[in-house]
């Protein structure tokens, strides 16, 4: 049986005309409701629901067919009954922005979580956002420097790029994350970055973590959160990285400002997809994942970047555990398709003591050829950083030959290159959490780090830089 029924209701002393509410609810499965259809409803309309109570919850259309509606339910649907109210609003799900979100922290809905009061709006932004046209979108190119070395010199950064971080439990992701937050600035400029702080299904500790350092270093003053804690309704995951982004380009595009997204965790918002998969009995795709997974993902992804015209940009460092520290399973896997490249956190080296663990082999950046040189950088970084990566490649392979026939088997250049990789790790890797190295002081370590091995096996060196660079060669 259907109930409907005119409202008003008083808001800020004018009188508002509510809609009808609905009583059709035909099924309630985990975060989802199912209702009969009563009149046309939009894909991703926002929903009210009144509880028996009198209490209120949120939702959107999930999907709608010819006589059913999906409705996904934000704070759970514990309390949902036949009996309770369903009110069509006749809008999508829209965030107030103003400059006054520099500074706040807010819950993975907008709600501010700091206590202090509501975002007062300059305007009410969609959460989908629009695509960036690609005539309009301007290629990244300007150098932003982190300050890890591994980093600067392998698998540089550049403004405009989207550049994930694959980690794994247990694992430093989240230091080196804060570090970059702190740290990261153009060469050669004061230009700060904001940084929307995007965290999903966290633990209220690692909440902690994020906001006392922030505290700490000041950065907090520069920077947005938006928060969905593990304990928060899973359902509210699919829609805070949608926040995040929404309020990053309103200041990146409206408002000129350099705004670095962090997510945190990936995997969180992914599981959280296929558990509303899973509640609406869809055909499961790679490990009971939505086969849409990839286009969910890259709508995420591909609002970075930087517009013609603008000031402002846009750059992006998703951080994902990998589930079993497997590389191939679909998270990491569609993220790395999508994405301009990967930094690659490695146990073996968390491990041995090493921070930041970063492995340079399996990490690269697709954009780093276009933005490293003599304009960005220096002229010798790229040579520099293909002599690096080199050697200690050759130098790791032959730790595992040592294993088998000893280091005496060797001969001169094996032992040279032998020696390098724990140098690489040990000196140019290994950096304290407050190290903030110049570009230059990185070119320059690797330099000196080069100097043990004879340059007549530093094959991808020009002669030109090897005069002018190497420490014989200096003054």
């Amino acid at each position: 049986m259907m109930k409907s029924r005119q409202r008003l209701r008083r808001i800020d002393g004018g009188i508002e005309m509510s809609g009808k509410e609905y009583r059709t609810i035909t099924d309630v499965k985990g975060p989802l409701v199912f209702l009969n259809k009563t009149e046309p409803v939009a894909f991703g309309e926002i929903v009210q629901l009144r509880l028996n109570d009198g209490s209120m919850k949120n939702g959107q259309v999930l999907d709608t067919s010819e006589d059913l509606v999906v409705v996904q339910v934000f704070e759970g649907t514990a309390g949902v009954d036949l009996n309770t109210g369903v009110k069509f609003m006749g809008d999508v799900f829209k965030l107030p922005v103003s400059d006054d979100l520099i500074g706040r922290i807010l819950d993975g809905a907008g709600r501010p979580r700091d206590g202090g009061p509501d975002i007062v709006a300059e305007e009410n932004a969609d959460i989908i956002g629009a695509a960036i046209n690609p005539y309009s979108r301007q290629s990244p190119h300007d150098f932003i420097q982190t300050g890890i070395s591994a980093i600067d010199c392998c698998t540089t950064l550049v403004r405009g790029q989207k550049l994930p971080i694959f980690s794994a439990s247990g694992l430093p992701h989240n230091d080196i994350a804060l570090q970059i937050a702190r740290q990261a600035k153009l060469k050669d400029s004061d230009e700060e970055f904001i940084v929307v702080f995007c965290a999903m299904g966290i633990t209220a500790e690692e909440f902690n973590f994020f906001r006392s350092d922030l505290e700490r270093t000041g950065a907090l003053e520069n920077a947005v959160l938006f928060v969905n804690l593990a304990d928060d309704p899973a359902v509210e995951r699919i829609i805070t990285p949608r926040l995040a982004l929404t309020a990053a380009e309103y200041l990146a595009f409206e408002k000129d400002y350099h705004v670095l997204v962090i997510y945190t965790d990936m995997t969180n918002y992914c599981d959280a997809l296929r558990q509303i998969g899973a509640a609406r009995e869809e055909v499961p795709g790679r490990r009971g994942y939505p086969g849409y997974m990839y286009t969910d993902l890259a709508m995420l992804y591909e609002r970075a970047g930087i517009v013609k015209g603008k000031k402002g940009s846009i750059t992006q460092f998703p951080i994902l555990t990998m589930p079993g520290d497997d590389i191939t399973h679909p998270i990491p896997d569609l993220s790395g398709y999508i994405t301009e490249g990967q930094i690659v956190i490695s146990r073996e080296l968390h491990q041995a003591g090493i921070y930041p663990p970063i492995n340079v082999l399996p990490s690269l950046s697709r954009l780093m050829g276009s933005c490293i040189g003599e304009k960005t950088t220096r002229e010798d970084h790229k040579s520099v950083s293909d002599q690096m990566y080199a050697a200690y490649a050759q130098g790791r392979e032959l730790r595992g030959l040592v294993a088998i026939v000893g280091e005496d088997a060797l001969n001169e250049r094996d032992k040279q290159l032998l020696d390098f990789s724990g140098v690489f790790e040990d000196k140019f890797l290994r950096q304290s959490r407050d190290e903030d190295r110049t570009i230059d002081e990185t070119l320059d370590l690797c330099w000196n780090l080069m100097s043990d091995i004879d340059t007549k096996y530093l094959v991808r060196l020009d002669q030109k830089w090897i005069e002018k660079y190497h420490p014989e060669n200096k003054d």
